[in-house]
Order: C-alpha cells, then structure tokens, then sequence
C-alpha cells in the first residue's frame, strides 16, 4: 500500500482492453499519475511467451515503461522474471483476465509482488456466444449465408427439407461438461428455449439448472448436443477424445468454446468425416491461430468455426478494467484484495 504517497500506475493496455479504459476506472478509484502503453497482440496469441503463457511479446517495452511504476494494470503484458527483476519498485500487477497465465507468479511472491485478476469479467460474453455457436451450428446458418449472400445461390433453401433440415433446442437432451460461470449461464438460457439440460461437474455441488448426471459417459450417452466449459487442467487436457465421442448418438453436435485442448481435434475431424458427428461449432483451437492445414478447413461444411471471440464484448473489457481499477484502489487504501494470488 501506499502510505500516502502518490501512486504511478502503468495502463498496458491493448486493442481490446484499451489503457484509456483503465485510466477512466482508476479515475473513479483514487488520484493516481497513469502512464498509458499499447501492446500488440502476440504472434502467436496462446502460445508460451518465455516462463509465461498467453502473452505479449513485450518485455523490453514493458521494463521501460514500469521504471519507478509501483502498479502495473495489463490483459496480455509478459510479467516474467526478467521483468520482474528489472523493475524493483513494482508491488502490485492486477491481470484483466480470468486468470494470471501472464504472470510468473512464482517470481511474483520471490519479489514480493502482489497478482490480483478480474475472475467472471467475460462470463455472460463467452455464454451467449456459446449459444449462438450452438444454434448457427444447428440450423447451419452460416453455411446457408456464405452460398446466398457470398455466393448467389438459393441451393440453401434444401435445408428446408426433411433430410436436410436441423435440430431446435425445444426439447433437444443438451449436455453441458462443466458448471462454472459460463456454463451455469448457458444452461440457464438453454432452459429458457425448451432444451432438456443436463450437468455433468463433480466439483459443482447444489443445486444446478438441469438434471445433474453422474458421469461423462453418461451424459455422452444421452446427449444430441454436447457443449464443454471445464476449465484446462492436466485432468482435462483431451477430455473428449475417440472414445468420448463415439458415445454420442449419430448425429450429435459438439460446441467447444472454452478451451481447445479439452477436445481432440483429430477424433473430432474422423467423427465429422465419418458422419457420426453432423456439425460442430468451435471458438477455441488446439494451436492458435488455426494452422492451414488443419483438417477443419475440409470439413468446413459441417463446421461453425471462429476465432477465439467468445469473451469479446465492450462490456467485457469495460468491466475487466473497472475489476482491475477496483483492485488497485483496495491496495491504494490498504485493504484487502478481493482477487490476489500472492
């Protein structure tokens, strides 16, 4: 905290988390001199940046601009050891995401730096994406826009047949793996259309939206359409692979906006090529961005396929900052931290 002293802050911000976002929050939180940064996107936005993952490639910028900075306020600035060391007037890093995959925090607590985060800040973004996957998958809107609107053609209308035609929610055995933030919300909006919905978290207890099941295997089984929402772990890296899938009954669909090693791409494409699998909808990849010659391309018929933009929202990144400035002032004013990891 301060004692009183004046509090420099650095906003590196983004495209997406914009400093002046960050600059306008800290404004409502206390008096602070703020010195804004743009970072770029990574080259390769989910891959490891050093010691640190999902991050810029920005040490250098990011240790001059922290000289004599006590409070660093970033989405996607590399806090590694490196810079760490190089900016020992630094005592607090707030992340404006879900998590501090940015910070080493183990370097972090050996400098005595406290790592706060803004947990739920894109929840309601990343359900309601999820569901517009599911529903452009299930009546494959997109694939019936591309050949009128792109292509000319009225053969879209043969989605207007029987054999064509797809699903509808009402009454459809919807099955959610994982009941955390986002996916409670799915399910509660999955309830509102009609959908039959099942829960399958061992972690999540009380009581849920939907029939709760008590194993994968068992969700699979009864499910037409699956949507994953567990967080990344080493028990879940590969959760639904070969074996998961052939579960499902013919003609089922997967969604997977979350994470994109949760699922195995290649046991995916051999279901979708095969036809045991009609659509699935995805936002999130195995390696980002999406490589060129990933057998998705080929399947794009059968496929809703976006570029990691489920958490994308202005209200998403006004709120990250508001989290972030909120965090800030509790440290300003000696307070308990809501959100702190070291």
């Amino acid at each position: 905290m301060t004692n009183g002293n004046s509090v420099r802050v650095v906003a590196a911000g983004d495209h997406f988390i914009l400093p002046s976002l960050i600059t306008e929050a800290l404004g409502h939180q206390l008096p602070c001199e703020v010195d804004e940064l743009t970072l770029g996107w990574p080259l390769a936005p989910f891959g490891p940046v050093a010691e640190v993952t999902e991050a810029s490639d920005a040490e250098d910028e990011l240790i001059d601009a922290l000289a004599g900075a006590q409070v660093l306020v970033t989405q996607m600035g590399p806090v590694t050891e490196r810079v760490l060391g190089a900016c020992p007037d630094l005592r607090l890093v707030v992340v404006c995401r879900g998590g501090p995959v940015n910070v080493n925090l183990d370097a972090a607590k050996r400098h005595d730096v406290r790592v706060c985060y803004a947990p739920g800040r894109n929840a309601a973004a990343t359900a309601e994406f999820t569901v517009g996957l599911m529903l452009a998958a299930l009546r494959r809107i997109p694939q019936a826009h591309d050949l009128l609107a792109r292509q000319g053609s009225w053969e879209g209308a043969t989605y207007y047949t029987y054999e064509h035609s797809g699903l509808e929610l009402e009454d459809l055995p919807v099955g959610l793996v994982g009941y955390g933030a986002v996916g409670s919300r799915v399910a509660r909006v999955l309830c509102a259309f009609g959908a039959r919905v099942m829960v399958f978290d061992p972690y999540v207890h009380g009581e849920i939206h939907g029939l709760r099941v008590a194993s994968l295997d068992e969700l699979l089984r009864r499910s037409r359409v699956i949507t994953l929402h567990a967080r990344l772990t080493a028990e879940t890296q590969g959760l639904i692979g070969a074996r998961e899938l052939a579960l499902l009954p013919p003609g089922s669909v997967v969604v997977n906006a979350a994470r994109g090693p949760l699922l195995d791409e290649e046991a995916l494409c051999d279901a979708l090529a095969s036809g045991h699998l009609s659509a699935a909808a995805l936002d999130t990849y195995l390696r980002e961005p999406l490589p060129p010659d990933s057998r998705l391309h080929a399947l794009a018929d059968r496929l809703v396929l976006t570029p990691h933009l489920g958490g994308a929202s202005r209200a998403v990144a006004e709120k990250a900052a508001r989290i972030a400035a909120e965090e800030v002032g509790r440290w300003a004013r000696g307070e308990q931290l809501a959100h702190c990891l070291t």
